[in-house]
This record gives structure tokens, C-alpha cells and sequence, in this order.
């Protein structure tokens, strides 16, 4: 049986780059493709706006890493937009944005990836029906979590998040601190205190990480800690990911939302 996938260009959904028809999928662990998804789109305070964009990892368990090139680019223009290069199993949504200009209209960016022998494709835009709530839950509204690198520093909220930076030494940890905070907004009343959850984990790189703790714990001043280890020499980028009262990723979208979560990256160059 062979699934065709109609009109997928015209929706924004990923579709092969040749327009292949393909058999159900089976799950397997290894050894599948890539899906690059564009999330929608939402206008930013200087008028620009952000294209929002997960993917979906075929694999139960495998991660896949796809350097910048000709596997994994962005066109028209710069291949690199600040994508990941490595892909966890399974799907994740609004994993990273691409900042357009106030007059770039009716033009698309489109973003592929090549994995499991096969590319798909998945243009980015700004028509009006995928404008997203990324930044307020309008029914309850929640706001995303914020995140910063310093007690002081510059705050992000949303996909777009904020980023530090950090030198290390292959085979020695590296010690890592955010502070969030959040609204604590609940979209419902559940009769618990709002929830604020983080989660590490390796966005580009050359070799393995190890994070010590994953899932850090909030302290009362809003700090969270972690410790990152990387057995080779290279340029990482490793992502932190907020979440808020309305749950991790995968419960808000099955429910249809695109908030309320956090981005923020520490590019970390390790010698």
C-alpha cells in the first residue's frame, strides 16, 4: 500500500523533495528519515517576524546527526539558519526560528533534510492562517517561561529564546546555569502549584555529550544547574528547553497549542 501525500506544498506540510509516493511507514528503531516541519509564524516587536520550525525523527531510538550542507539546508539563500544538526528520536516542535525581514511577503523559506535515503522539504511563510500564538495562550492568558543566563541578564520568552556562550575542555565538565521564572498561569484549575520544567540537550556538535542532569531542578531563587561533558574537540551548541503549567511539548500540541515554552542556546567552544 503506498500513501500519497495531496496538496501537502499548499498546506505547508514536508513532503518528499521529489514528490515520491512511499509505503506505510513500520516502526523502527533505526536507520528512518527525517521530517522537517514548519511550526507557523508570529510577529516580533521591530515589525520583522519569526518562521517557527520543529522536525519529527523517524527513529524510536536512534539520533541522527546531519552537518550544514547539502543534507540539511535552508533555501534561498544562507544553507545555515541556525538548525540543529542533531536530531533526537521523534517528533519536536518549535525547536528553533528564523528571523524574516518586515517586507518579505509572500516569499518562503524552505528548509530540507536528507536521512534514511530520502529528503523532504518544508517551506516556511507568513500566510495568515499559520499565524501562531507562540507568545500568549490567548484563552488562559499564559505566557512562556522566561529563561536568562546571568540573575541579571537579558530575559527571553518563546521560540526565539536567547543565547550565551562558553569555552570548555574535551573530557572535563563544563558547568551551566540558567535562572526561570515563569507567570504561573494555569490554563485549568488542578488544585497543585504551577509546574516550571527544564530539559538540556545536545543541538549541534561533532561528538557525544554527557549531561549530568538533564532535567534540572528549579530552585526558589530560579536557578538551575547543569554540568555538560563532551568527549571530542569542536563547536557545540546545546538547547534548553522551558516548559510551563500547560505541559511539555508533545501534551500541547496533541491538544493543537504552540505555547507556552521556552529556547535558549549556549554555543560552547571546546578545546
Amino acid at each position: 500500500m503506498a500513501i500519497v501525500v495531496v496538496g501537502a506544498a499548499v498546506l505547508g506540510a514536508p513532503v518528499p523533495a521529489a514528490g515520491q509516493s512511499r509505503d506505510a511507514p513500520i516502526p523502527h528503531d533505526v536507520g528512518q528519515s527525517v521530517n522537517p516541519s514548519f511550526e507557523g509564524w508570529y510577529p516580533n516587536h521591530d515589525g520583522t517576524f519569526s518562521l517557527s520550525f520543529g522536525y519529527f525523527n523517524r527513529n524510536y531510538e536512534q539520533a541522527l546527526d546531519i552537518p550544514v550542507g547539502a543534507a540539511n539546508r535552508f533555501e534561498p539563500g544562507p544553507p545555515d539558519r541556525g538548525q540543529p544538526t542533531h536530531f533526537l528520536p521523534r517528533r519536536h516542535t518549535g525547536v528553533f526560528t528564523v528571523t524574516v525581514p518586515a517586507d518579505f511577503g509572500d516569499g518562503t523559506l524552505t528548509w530540507s533534510v536528507t536521512a534514511g535515503g530520502e529528503t523532504f522539504s518544508v517551506p516556511g511563510h507568513l500566510r495568515s492562517e499559520w499565524e501562531i500564538d507562540a507568545l500568549h495562550e490567548i484563552t488562559s492568558g499564559n505566557r512562556p517561561p522566561e529563561l536568562r543566563f546571568a540573575p541579571d541578564g537579558a530575559a527571553a520568552q518563546g521560540p526565539g529564546g536567547v543565547r550565551a556562550a562558553l569555552d570548555a575542555e574535551a573530557g572535563q565538565p563544563v558547568a551551566i546555569a540558567v535562572w526561570a521564572s515563569d507567570d504561573g498561569i494555569q490554563k485549568r484549575a488542578t488544585g497543585n502549584p504551577p509546574q516550571l520544567g527544564l530539559v538540556w540537550s545536545k543541538y549541534r556538535g561533532p561528538g557525544e555529550v554527557t549531561i549530568s542532569e538533564a532535567r534540572p531542578s528549579v530552585r526558589a531563587d530560579g536557578r538551575a544547574a547543569t554540568t555538560a561533558t563532551f568527549d571530542a574537540p569542536g563547536t557545540y551548541v546545546l538547547r534548553v528547553l522551558a516548559w510551563d503549567d500547560s505541559g511539555p511539548q508533545g501534551p500541547i500540541m496533541a491538544g493543537g497549542f504552540q505555547c507556552c515554552w521556552t529556547n535558549a542556546y549556549v554555543d560552547i567552544d571546546v578545546r
